[in-house]
């Protein structure tokens, strides 16, 4: 049995919450630099060369590549041979307080949705855990602005529906989220489990890197026909046209029940922020 002591994950969602504000994963950079190199839409390219600057002096000065820093979620993975001392999820909303704290990061979170109060310190995360074998124990720090997740969409369509209707309410989301959710997308994609279940399979498909290729050949053409298909909509960067409405889509699916088809589609903007560690 491994033992992880409380500090520990303390000090590494601090540092986590910083540094994924502040530096976009290398993957997303190295996306947005090839869409600006093909983009022939004159406003679109310029668009994409602003983002570029943005991302690289927020890196340069260690401040905020967004103004929306974000809920913090924050994904476990905890091997079942992994003993943590104290409370885990205070812990972990101690990095968080710390580090919005420390990184001088935006508080966005109200202790209610209808009262309005904010919490001053961005707690509570927003914590998924997932139980593994071995003693493994990984951390993955992701901020969520809201633009993004407000134009979230999940719908219960019957199995009947097949591709067409998965396809179809993929595209619609993105026409409806228009400029609201800051494009170039990331679009994420849930597929069968349960109504709660698939909201969560998209949301992890966005943690995939921008240039892997799902395992499942099936899948892997489906990510790349969408994306197709969504760059085709002009909607472009920030929504002034163009041939990059979206820098990847990435699906994630698993098994369901035979009388239905549970879809999810969650989006990230550009500002695709994640970090992981293994302690």
């Amino acid at each position: 049995m491994r033992e992880i002591k409380s500090y520990v994950v303390t000090e590494a969602v601090r540092r986590m919450c910083i540094a994924a504000n502040c530096d976009l994963p290398g993957d997303v950079r190295k996306r947005i630099k090839e869409c600006s190199s093909n983009e022939e839409w004159p406003p679109a390219r310029e668009t994409l060369e602003g983002i570029i600057e943005n991302y690289e002096l927020a890196s340069l000065e260690s401040i905020p590549v967004c103004q929306d820093t974000g809920v913090a979620l924050v994904f476990v993975e905890i091997g079942q041979d992994v003993y943590v001392s104290g409370d885990l999820c205070e812990a972990i909303n101690e990095g968080v307080r710390c580090g919005y704290r420390d990184g001088y990061l935006r508080a966005s979170i109200v202790a209610d949705p209808l009262r309005r109060i904010n919490t001053r310190d961005n707690t509570p995360a927003m914590i998924y855990y997932d139980i593994v074998p071995g003693d493994c124990f990984n951390v993955t720090v992701a901020p969520k602005g809201f633009g993004s997740e407000n134009m979230s969409r999940l719908t219960m369509l019957p199995p009947s529906a097949g591709i067409r209707g998965i396809t179809e309410f993929v595209i619609n989301s993105v026409e409806e989220a228009g400029a609201n959710a800051c494009p170039p997308l990331v679009v994420g994609v849930g597929l069968g489990g349960t109504f709660d279940k698939v909201a969560l399979l998209a949301k992890k498909a966005l943690l995939r890197e921008l240039c892997d290729v799902h395992p499942d050949e099936f899948y892997a053409d489906m990510e790349f026909e969408l994306l197709e298909r969504i760059n085709k909509l002009g909607i472009g960067p920030q929504a002034f046209g163009g041939r990059t409405t979206a820098l990847a889509v990435k699906i994630a699916a698993m098994p369901t029940h035979i009388a239905g088809l549970p879809v999810a589609v969650n989006f990230n903007c550009h500002v695709a922020r994640h970090v992981t560690e293994r302690l």
